[in-house]
């Protein structure tokens, strides 16, 4: 027997006797180590003669791969070993740990219960910015420099003269830049303003707005659109009042109120959003962004509408503070579970 072959059967056996893994990392040392016995062949490889030196290089080869499998393969059975034996101790007889099962946010499920309404009613989503521009956050809503609504302590300004969004209005105008009409659409998302933190107001909210231009389009496609909201969000015997009000962005302007005998106000009339027919200067502005006519408000009406989606949770809940949507209290988001 070549002494090669002998190494091999003795750290095969060496091998197949190691106990744990550390034992199994020193007979590896031992042999295929930089100094240990197998590779110690390597070095004497240059001092054989031609016709031996094939012969013996071949059989280091078998010898190398020989070891290295069956330590690998041994070192598998230990960690199998291992396992085993630490579930042995495992007394099933015990109950198990309790988890908490996982509930959405309140304003996500209204958030996602208002999408679905509105997708039902045929209105595709569209997204855009937070950090947005004053062109599609005022300007192109005929909103004037000297309009109060364009004071800086209204929003958040970068050093750059880019803003924090007031509202997903902006999300319509890049809507209406990327796409001619016909055009139904509700934008979701967060919205800014620099406004005092208190029970009702936050300086970052939730909206939706939607959107809808084609031909003849008039108010009475407006009331329908929110009659049927409301009363999907409050129930069916939901009263629905429109009141004039104004907003730059839309002509004629509506602030909407509902009345509800399963909300808590009972009786009580609550403003819930505001609405209106596009403003034609709203179309003149995107058609001028566009460099065409698409949205030609001789031919073309819509309407426009944004609901606060913290307030309407607020309302449905009837929850008192709207910073409890923030502070991530337990004992609050368990009543949504």
């Amino acid at each position: 027997m070549h002494p090669l072959e002998q190494l091999r059967d003795d750290a095969l056996r060496d091998i197949e006797s190691a106990r744990d893994e550390q034992a199994l990392e020193a007979t590896r040392v031992k042999y295929l180590g930089r100094s240990g016995s197998v590779s110690s062949w390597g070095e004497q490889m240059k001092t054989l003669g031609k016709e031996e030196r094939p012969i013996v290089g071949k059989l280091l080869n078998e010898t190398r791969n020989a070891v290295a499998a069956a330590i690998e393969q041994r070192a598998g059975k230990l960690r199998s070993q291992k396992e085993t034996e630490a579930l042995e101790k495992i007394d099933i007889s015990l109950p198990g740990t309790p988890s908490e099962r996982g509930s959405l946010h309140p304003l996500t499920q209204m958030l996602d219960r208002s999408i679905d309404i509105f997708r039902r009613m045929g209105f595709a989503l569209a997204d855009g910015p937070d950090i947005d521009d004053e062109w599609h956050c005022f300007d192109a809503l005929n909103t004037p420099p000297e309009h109060p609504a364009r004071n800086e302590q209204d929003t958040f300004y970068l050093p750059d003269g880019r803003l924090l969004r007031t509202h997903t209005s902006t999300v319509q105008i890049r809507a209406m830049q990327a796409a001619p009409p016909p055009m139904r659409v509700i934008a979701p998302g967060s919205c800014y303003r620099r406004d005092e933190v208190d029970a009702t107001h936050s300086a970052q909210f939730h909206q939706i707005e939607g959107l809808y231009v084609d031909e003849k389009v008039s108010v009475a496609d407006l009331k329908g659109t929110l009659e049927f909201f409301m009363r999907e969000i409050f129930g069916p015997d939901t009263l629905v009042q429109f009141r004039p009000h104004f907003f730059p962005f839309t002509e004629p302007s509506l602030e909407v109120y509902v009345k509800s005998k399963a909300l808590k106000g009972g009786e009580q009339w609550i403003e819930v959003a505001g609405c209106g027919m596009v403003h034609p200067a709203v179309f003149e502005a995107v058609n001028k962004a566009r460099g065409d006519k698409a949205y030609d408000p001789e031919k073309w009406t819509g309407f426009a509408f944004g609901l606060g989606m913290d307030r309407l949770a607020m309302i449905l809940f009837d929850i008192p503070d709207v910073r409890l949507f923030a502070q991530n209290d337990l004992r609050f988001l368990r009543q949504f579970a």
